[in-house]
């Protein structure tokens, strides 16, 4: 028999979200209620018959709470088997088994969020509720778990009809309740690390909630998912989409790359993103300006593009925007006359962040290798002017400084070997993912040269120049300054280079491969 009837239910849950719309059908049905002090208040307050956990137990709750259904009535309740044994046990000490089981826990990650103490956070950790939500999905074979209130009109429709649950959903609702105790515990894990400046822990524990099934991976014949991690980051995982079809797991790897792109600039800016890589990021003093010269730069490639924005979208950049087929576009807020504009183009994915992500903000990024993870901290935290040097006999104007340092914010955002080249706050041409960074720098002119055309520009260069021909390559395209990490056995040789042009080159110490 797989229906099992739900005769006694124990409810206690600090979320009552939907708590009386649940219990009202049960108590209707007969079935007993018991519960903790706050959720059997509530109840009593609806006029439903609840009995404490304390009567039930014989036990009053002590240690301020922290002990109160860590009892053996509580748990034999809900892990006695349907065998003969198990009911004998139970009649011997006069325990009544729990059919029904509806807990969440005490909110440790809200209580961590607010930046409360740590001895507060403390006291947020639930024992209780985890015991009993293992206990009960352990023993789904007799008992139902609910720990979710999005999850009760789902229940009650199946008791409605039948009285109880089936098998099938018992053993959903037990395995949602495992993956809570472990996201719960990973999230006390975390913290408890944190607290003492661990960054890589022994284990290494990742919790996500799922937000959505994608219509397909990479390629068509690829399932995928896309998973929150919580905390307060801004991203594309936890965006409102106010318009257009469901997001598929290219749109939304190019979306991330295109909205922590644009979130290092300051200035009105706007990134133009085609397979995790920029073809066109440029400032300007509306964000109008900063589209036009981001889509200058490589107009082919910009067709069908993922665009970020740093300011709320506002009509008139929208209605250029609608000049160009774009998958989707990412900004931290629309205004009511953009979103009116791009209503016109109903395909159009529209995605609102609220706020944007902190360049200089910490954090891990997380790959996957066939058998295993890899784990680093984020590329965070802006590289520091006054680190850099001048390594050639001229030094950089005002005008290549300001260019100099809009390209060293781009390159980190550029797929390895990457060079930008840029003009005037804009990129005018970008070599990325080549396996040699003078094919890079060549690609880069090349793009210049199909795009804005050939002119004085500085030059960006995401790890040192091995050779000098990579320079050479961006000099012959008109490069009057570089910026590169430097370090290479050959810099003199580089550096030699770019004396002979004229150039003006900054070593900044410090690479940003982006693999």
């Amino acid at each position: 028999m797989t229906v099992r009837p739900i005769r006694r239910a124990l409810l206690s849950v600090s979320d009552k979200t939907g708590l009386v719309e649940l219990a009202r059908p049960l108590a209707e049905r007969g079935v007993a209620l018991v519960s903790t002090g706050g959720t059997a208040g509530i109840l009593r307050q609806a006029g439903l018959a609840v009995l404490e956990v304390s009567a039930l137990t014989g036990f009053p709750e002590i240690l301020n709470g922290r002990v109160k259904t860590l009892h053996p009535r509580i748990h034999a309740g809900l892990l006695a088997t349907d065998t003969e044994e198990h009911r004998a046990t139970l009649a011997e000490h006069g325990i009544a088994p729990i059919d029904l089981l509806v807990v969440n826990l005490y909110p440790f990650a809200a209580t961590r969020a607010r930046s409360a103490t740590f001895a507060e956070c403390i006291e947020q950790i639930d024992v209780g509720g985890p015991a009993m939500l293992r206990a009960a999905a352990k023993c789904h074979e007799r008992v139902t778990v609910l720990v979710d209130p999005a999850d009760y009109s789902a229940f009650l429709v199946e008791f409605a009809e039948a009285g109880g649950t089936r098998l099938e959903t018992r053993r959903r609702f037990a395995a949602k309740a495992f993956a809570l105790t472990a996201a719960y515990d990973a999230a006390i894990a975390a913290f408890l690390d944190e607290t003492r400046g661990e960054t890589f822990p022994e284990r290494f524990v990742l919790a996500a909630e799922r937000v959505e099934r994608l219509r397909y991976g990479e390629n068509p014949h690829q399932a995928a998912a896309l998973y929150r991690l919580g905390g307060p980051r801004p991203g594309v995982a936890a965006a409102r989409r106010l318009q257009g079809k469901e997001l598929s797991y290219n749109n939304l790897l190019d979306a991330d790359a295109a909205l922590e792109a644009v979130a290092e600039h300051a200035e009105p800016a706007v990134a133009i993103v085609k397979h995790a890589n920029p073809c066109g990021v440029a400032l300007g003093a509306t964000l109008r300006e900063a589209w036009e010269k981001a889509v200058a730069c490589d107009p082919v490639s910009a067709f069908g593009g993922i665009v970020a924005v740093n300011r709320p979208l506002d009509g008139e950049t929208a209605a250029a925007m609608t000049g160009l087929f774009l998958e989707v576009v990412v900004a931290p807020a629309v205004l009511p006359e953009g979103a009116e504009v791009l209503a016109r183009k109903p395909a159009l994915r529209l995605l609102v962040t609220e706020s944007l992500p902190d360049p200089a903000a910490p954090g891990l990024v997380i790959r996957s290798l066939g058998d295993g993870l890899l784990v680093q901290t984020r590329d965070h935290g802006a590289d520091e002017r006054a680190d850099w040097r001048v390594a050639t006999r001229r030094a950089p104007s005002a005008e290549e400084w300001a260019d100099l340092t809009f390209a060293w914010k781009v390159v980190r955002h550029t797929r390895s070997n990457a060079i930008v080249l840029a003009r005037g706050g804009a990129t005018v041409g970008i070599g990325m993912g080549e396996t040699s960074r003078v094919d890079a720098a060549r690609h880069a002119v090349e793009r210049m040269e199909r795009g804005p055309g050939r002119g004085p520009c500085v030059v960006a260069s995401d790890a040192f120049f091995p050779f000098a021909d990579g320079l050479e390559a961006a000099i012959a395209g008109g490069a009057t300054a570089c910026i590169q990490p430097g370090g290479s056995r050959r810099d003199e040789e580089v550096i030699a280079a770019a004396d002979r042009a004229g150039l003006a080159m900054v070593f900044t110490g410090r690479r940003h491969f982006r693999h």
